[in-house]
């Protein structure tokens, strides 16, 4: 099993930014890929970004150009960087962990989450 942890999630203002983490524990050996995945308030659940172990990103095109996922292998931790936060990227941010196999991303694994709130 893998336990995935996340941090950061805020209250903040449009056109803020804020920097969400999540450590993953257990058994991490397998994972190839983890990444962010939110869920707006009466929506359903939506990828954000991915990235593998070897760097490949995966980013939902709503996303591109504000959100910077990124990764440190040595603290089993991946990095959601959010800036120009909208009022539409409020929710629920989810941590996902899984492999990265081919053209496929498969995702076994979301954490607990985290609570986005961007007021204007």
């Amino acid at each position: 099993q893998v336990q995935l942890v996340e941090s950061g999630g805020d209250l903040v203002q449009t056109g803020g930014s804020l920097r969400l983490s999540c450590v993953a524990s257990g058994s991490i050996f397998r994972i190839t890929a983890m990444g962010w995945y939110r869920q707006a308030p009466g929506k359903q659940r939506e990828l954000v970004a991915l990235i593998s172990n070897s760097g490949e990103t995966n980013y939902s095109d709503a996303m591109k150009g504000r959100f910077t996922i990124s990764r440190d292998s040595a603290k089993n931790t991946v990095y959601l960087q959010m800036n120009s936060l909208k009022s539409e990227d409020t929710g629920v941010y989810y941590c996902a962990a899984g492999y990265r196999e081919s053209t496929i991303w498969r995702i076994d694994y979301f954490g607990q989450g985290t609570q986005v709130t961007v007021s204007s």
